[in-house]
C-alpha cells in the first residue's frame, strides 16, 4: 500500500513539473514576443540611424502602431563620390542600373559633363567596386551651362541633358545609349528670362514619341511658365502659362515630376503669395489647375526661395507632397486622387535636428516614399538625410531615417545657415531617385570637398516589389572623394 501510495505521489510530482516546463516555456516566449518583436536587431544599430513616428516620435519605445508593411527594417547610410565637382546636382537611373549626374563645366571644352557611376547598383557588401566617368562628349559639345540638369526618361531609358545658357536659352540634348552618342541641341526657348529649370516625362499620349516631354521655367512672369515636346525633345511648343491665369504664385518651381495616369505636377507657392500648393496638368501642359497643400499647422519656410513644395508620385500615380514649415522641419501629405484632396500634415524628422532644408522627395512602389534633406542640430554643421516609409498610407506610418555622412565628416560646416539659402555645391535644389531594386539614391554635393556625391541606404527597405530587405552593400565616405 505505502508503495503504490509513493509510486503514484511520484507520477504526480513529474506530471505537475513538467506541464510547470511547458507552462514555463510558453510565458518566457510570450514575454521575449512583448518585449521586442520588431527591434531584435537593435544591438546591430548604430549611432545614425533613427526609427519613429511623425513628430519625432520615437518608435523603439512603442511599438503598438506596427505591423503589416508598417515594420521596421535593419537599415543605415553612406556616401559615394562620383570623382567631379557638382552644382544643383540633377540626376537619374537608367534600367541598366547606371546613375548620371550633372557636373558643372568638366566635360570637354569646359563644357556640363554627364557622370556615368557603373556598378553602384550592383555593389556588394564587402566590395567598394563602381567607376564614375563623363559619357558626353559630342562632336561639336555646347557650351557650359550655368544650371545644368539631367533627367532620365523612367519609361524609355532616354538622357536628357537640359542646359540654361546665363538666363539666355535653353538647349536640349539626348542620348538613348547611355551616353554612347548624343542628338541635338534644339533650341527649348529663348524669347524669355530663364531659371530654375525642371523637366520630366509622362506617358501622356505623344503625336511622336512614347512620352510626352515638359519643362517649366520662371520665365520672369507671376507664375512658371511650362512647354512641351511632342517628338522626344526635338521641338518644343509654344512657353504657356504653368498656373491658372489669374495666379501670382511667383517664378520659382519644384522639381516637375510625370506620373503613370499621364499628369503632370510641381509643387511651389500658392496662387494668394502664401502657403504651398500644387499644379496640376491632365491635358500636357496646356493648361494647370492649383491645388492647396494643407500648411495650417505646418506653416511655410522663411526662407530666401520660400523653399518649394517637392512632389513626387508612385506607380500607381498617387501623389506625395513635401515642404518645410515655419519651424524649419520637414512635413509631408499624400493624395490618392490626383491631388484634390490631401491627408493631414505630418513632420517626418527625427527629433533631435532643430533646422533642415533643400526638401526632396521620390516615390517606389504604392506607399513605399524617400524623402531627403540636409539637417543641423542647431550648431550651424550640415549632413544629409533620407527618410523613408514604407506603409506611407498608415494613421502611423514608421519613418526610418539614416545619415548619410558620419558626424565627423559633414557635407558644409563653413556656413551655419546653409539649409537655408543658395550653399556651395547644393546651389538652389537636390535629387532624388530609386533604382530597380528599390534602392534610394540620393543626388548631393560634400561642400568641405566640392564634390558630387550620392547618398544611399547600405541596408533598409525595398521600396519597390516584395517588401524585403535591400541586398547590403559596401558603406562609401571619405575613402570615395
Amino acid at each position: 500500500m505505502q508503495s503504490s501510495f509513493k509510486a503514484g505521489f511520484l507520477a504526480i510530482l513529474i506530471s505537475t513539473s513538467m506541464l510547470a516546463g511547458c507552462f514555463g516555456s510558453d510565458e518566457e516566449s510570450k514575454i521575449i514576443v512583448e518585449e521586442d518583436p520588431f527591434f531584435t536587431f537593435k544591438e546591430q544599430l548604430g549611432n545614425n540611424t533613427w526609427y519613429h513616428y511623425p513628430g519625432g516620435i520615437n518608435a523603439m519605445n512603442n511599438t503598438s502602431a506596427l505591423g503589416g508593411n508598417n515594420i521596421p527594417f535593419l537599415s543605415a547610410g553612406s556616401y559615394y563620390g562620383i570623382g567631379m565637382s557638382t552644382f544643383e546636382p540633377t540626376m537619374g537611373i537608367t534600367s541598366t542600373g547606371n546613375l548620371y549626374m550633372a557636373s558643372h563645366g568638366n566635360g570637354p571644352a569646359g563644357s556640363t559633363a554627364v557622370v556615368q557611376c557603373s556598378g553602384l547598383t550592383t555593389m556588394t557588401a564587402d566590395n567598394l567596386d563602381y567607376t564614375c566617368q563623363n559619357v558626353y562628349g559630342p562632336f561639336l559639345p555646347v557650351a557650359n551651362s550655368n544650371d545644368p540638369y539631367i533627367y532620365v526618361d523612367p519609361w524609355t531609358d532616354r538622357i536628357m541633358k537640359f542646359d540654361m545658357h546665363a538666363l539666355l536659352g535653353m538647349t536640349v540634348e539626348w542620348s538613348d545609349d547611355e551616353g554612347d552618342s548624343w542628338t541635338g541641341p534644339t533650341v527649348a526657348t529663348g524669347y524669355s528670362v530663364q531659371d530654375h529649370q525642371t523637366i520630366a516625362s509622362s506617358p501622356y499620349p505623344a503625336m511622336l514619341h512614347e512620352t510626352l516631354w515638359v519643362f517649366c521655367i520662371n520665365g520672369n512672369f507671376p507664375f512658371p511658365v511650362c512647354s512641351a515636346s511632342q517628338d522626344g525633345g526635338a521641338t518644343w511648343g509654344p512657353e504657356l502659362p504653368g498656373a491658372p491665369v489669374d495666379c501670382q504664385s511667383g517664378g520659382l518651381s519644384a522639381h516637375i515630376i510625370g506620373a503613370e495616369n499621364g499628369n503632370f505636377y510641381r509643387g511651389q507657392t500658392g496662387c494668394d503669395g502664401s502657403g504651398y500648393s500644387m499644379y496640376k496638368t491632365d491635358d500636357g501642359a496646356l493648361t494647370w489647375s492649383e491645388h492647396v497643400l494643407p500648411t495650417e499647422v505646418s506653416g511655410t519656410a522663411d526662407t530666401w526661395n520660400a523653399e518649394e513644395a517637392q512632389v513626387s508620385v508612385d506607380g500607381d500615380s498617387n501623389v506625395y507632397a513635401m515642404w518645410m514649415g515655419i519651424d524649419d522641419l520637414p512635413y509631408f501629405s499624400y493624395s490618392l486622387d490626383d491631388a484634390n484632396t490631401w491627408s493631414e500634415a505630418q513632420m517626418i524628422a527625427p527629433s533631435h535636428l532643430e533646422g533642415t532644408g533643400f526638401p526632396v522627395v521620390i516615390a517606389g512602389d504604392a506607399g513605399r516614399v524617400a524623402f531627403g534633406y540636409v539637417g543641423t542640430t542647431g550648431d550651424g554643421v550640415w549632413h544629409g538625410y533620407i527618410s523613408m516609409m514604407s506603409d506611407a498610407f498608415n494613421e502611423t506610418p514608421l519613418i526610418t531615417t539614416v545619415m548619410v555622412n558620419d558626424p565627423s565628416d559633414p557635407l558644409d560646416d563653413a556656413s551655419p545657415t546653409c539649409g537655408y539659402e543658395r550653399c556651395g555645391g547644393f546651389g538652389d535644389f537636390l535629387d532624388m531617385q530609386i533604382d530597380a531594386n528599390g534602392r534610394v539614391w540620393f543626388a548631393l554635393a560634400h561642400n568641405p570637398t566640392d564634390s558630387g556625391i550620392y547618398g544611399s541606404v547600405t541596408m533598409g527597405p525595398s521600396l519597390r516589389g516584395e517588401l524585403q530587405p535591400l541586398p547590403v552593400m559596401a558603406a562609401g565616405g571619405p575613402q570615395t572623394l
